[in-house]
């Protein structure tokens, strides 16, 4: 609310002629109000934009000097204000002076005539009834600016709360986007676990069956006379091979695989691969390397991660037929990457990465890239295995996969491997082990469930010079145990049912602490990975010269009683 000191409620007084001035401003100003003379109107206009509440002016100061100015500020007051004028006039009442004094009503608004002579009481009285009504204009415009001030401040509320809604919005939207394709991440990590569980048990029997096809064809190439019979048999073998390939490839994808990892120079590996990429990929397809200079070791089997890399090398240039650039990069991928896998676990990684300049693949390819048997080759152009080979090889050693494509616009594939935390192994004073010539005598227990399975492993053995003995589960096993006098040699089927090759081995090892194990297995699945971790196995399929191997270099294996490869404390398995 204006107050007097702020000049709000002045007493303007414009009285030109003799001493009215000084004495309307001395009357007033025994009634308390400050006043403020006027010499002139321009003055006074002066005065009114400085702040006032009332005007006194004697009629004559407008025949003196234009009254332009003047009416300009009264016109331009705002919408609050209705400035209040007092005018002393005379008792003429000339035509001339009546329409003058109208027209002055007209141009000035809000005006009260008083006419000469005046008293006192009639002055005051009126000077106060027109701050009193000015004061009211003051409120109205207190009130407006109020209004107008609430107003500003819920439309900035207004404009805060829609902002705070757009975001709310929009991080609801991320959310539910992020949701979805977690929800879809795990929908389809679920669907491959299923498939990998699957696919392990078939190529579990399927391994079984490869063994004794594979053996026994072996065994019979061996007894063949003619070239016919030989050519027939080669031709049966090489078909199983492709079998156990195919199986091979079933259990990368379902992780059943036994890895044999070490911390390895990545930069090297890849380098390595040079003439075997040249000589695999053909002369219309230029191969580029983009290696990381300080890229840190990977945690890997390195035969697999070479495979890895020739089987996305080999998709790339089948996406290239008329040619085209591969690119083989290596780099680090610290935490926080944001091209990262969603399903990868936090740590530091070490990065594989292939890219073509190819066809490019669609979402709706990309979605079903890793599972088996799915192909966009022609019927008889592909297994549709090799990325899946990839993804459960990648997995199966703690990394992941990624892929980046766009139809006509390439493919890149990026393998993450987990960091090594020690130095890489050179593998340049590799030595591989030293297998002794073939005892003279010693007897083998071969224990396998697979009567097939069994009854090879029983003929290789004997065409490698061996006694052999056999058993079909662990209990007839452990009674050979108790009643033969000398075995030299336990060759297990880790599988088994009732109990495993593991069981039988440490209940053997009761009875005879020195006695070697040899486990075969097709593959392990649940904890049987760790239990086999260190000890002596033969995968099957298996060949004669890798049995003998095997066999050989078990039988050299130093007895229990330093360090045996079975431990005598019991599974945790119960």
């Amino acid at each position: 609310m204006p107050t007097a000191a702020d000049g709000a409620e002045r007493v303007l007084i414009l009285a030109p002629r003799g001493r009215d001035a000084r004495a309307a401003a001395h009357q007033l100003g025994e009634a308390g109000l400050d006043c403020v003379i006027c010499a002139e109107l321009g003055k006074l206009t002066e005065a009114l934009h400085s702040g006032a509440g009332v005007a006194l002016i004697a009629e004559e100061a407008f025949f003196r000097e234009s009254s332009g100015d003047l009416t300009a500020w009264v016109t331009g007051q705002p919408a609050w204000s209705d400035f209040p004028f007092i005018v002393l006039t005379t008792q003429q009442t000339s035509p001339d002076g009546h329409a003058y004094r109208l027209g002055l009503l007209q141009s000035l608004g809000n005006v009260s005539l008083l006419e000469r002579p005046l008293g006192a009481v009639s002055l005051i009285s009126a000077v106060k009834a027109a701050l009193r009504a000015r004061r009211r204009q003051y409120q109205v415009r207190d009130h407006l600016l109020a209004r107008e001030q609430t107003a500003a401040r819920l439309e900035e509320l207004v404009r805060d709360r829609t902002r705070e809604l757009v975001d709310a919005n929009r991080q609801l939207r991320q959310q539910i986007a992020e949701r979805e394709e977690a929800e879809s991440a795990l929908q389809q990590a679920q669907k491959m676990e299923l498939v990998g569980q699957m696919t392990g048990g078939v190529a579990h029997d399927f391994n079984n069956l490869l063994t004794a096809v594979l053996g026994n064809l072996e065994l019979a190439s061996r007894r063949a006379q003619d070239d016919t019979t030989r050519r027939y048999l080669t031709n049966a073998t090489q078909a199983a091979q492709r079998g156990a390939k195919l199986t091979a490839q079933l259990l990368a994808f379902s992780r059943k695989q036994r890895l044999q990892t070490e911390a390895t120079d990545v930069n090297a590996l890849v380098s390595g691969m040079g003439d075997l990429l040249f000589r695999t990929i053909g002369a219309t397809v230029r191969i580029e390397t983009v290696i990381e200079k300080n890229a840190w070791p990977a945690m890997i089997d390195a035969s697999q991660v070479e495979l890895i890399v020739l089987n996305l090398a080999i998709n790339a240039r089948d996406a290239m037929p008329g040619g085209g650039r591969l690119t083989i990069a290596t780099e680090n991928s610290a935490p926080g990457d944001p091209l990262r896998p969603r399903d990868l676990a936090p740590g530091e990684y070490v990065v594989i990465s292939v890219t073509d300049t190819g066809t490019g693949m669609t979402d709706e390819v990309i979605a079903k890239a890793f599972e088996p048997f799915f192909t966009t080759k022609p019927t008889g152009s592909g297994t549709g295995l090799g990325l899946s080979q990839v993804y459960g090889i990648s997995t199966q050693m703690g990394g992941g996969v990624r892929i980046d494509s766009k139809p006509g616009r390439g493919t890149t594939v990026a393998i993450y491997l987990p960091r090594a935390q020690q130095a890489a192994v050179s593998s340049s004073g590799a030595v591989g082990p030293h297998i002794a010539s073939l005892p003279q005598h010693a007897t083998v227990l071969v224990v396998d469930d697979d009567a097939d399975v069994r009854e090879l492993a029983v003929s290789c053995l004997q065409t490698l010079g061996y006694e052999v003995l056999s058993a079909d589960s662990g209990k007839a096993a452990l009674a050979l145990l108790a009643g033969a006098a000398q075995i030299d040699l336990l060759l297990l089927d880790f599988a088994m049912p009732e109990m495993t090759g593991l069981d039988i081995a440490r209940a053997a090892a009761v009875r005879r602490r020195s006695l070697p194990v040899l486990f075969m297995t097709g593959y392990v699945a649940g904890s049987g990975a760790e239990e086999l971790a260190g000890q002596t196995v033969i995968a099957k399929p298996f060949t004669i010269a890798e049995l003998a191997a095997k066999v050989a270099a078990a039988l050299k294996s130093p007895p229990a009683d330093e360090d045996n490869v079975v431990p005598l404390r019991p599974s945790s398995r119960g």
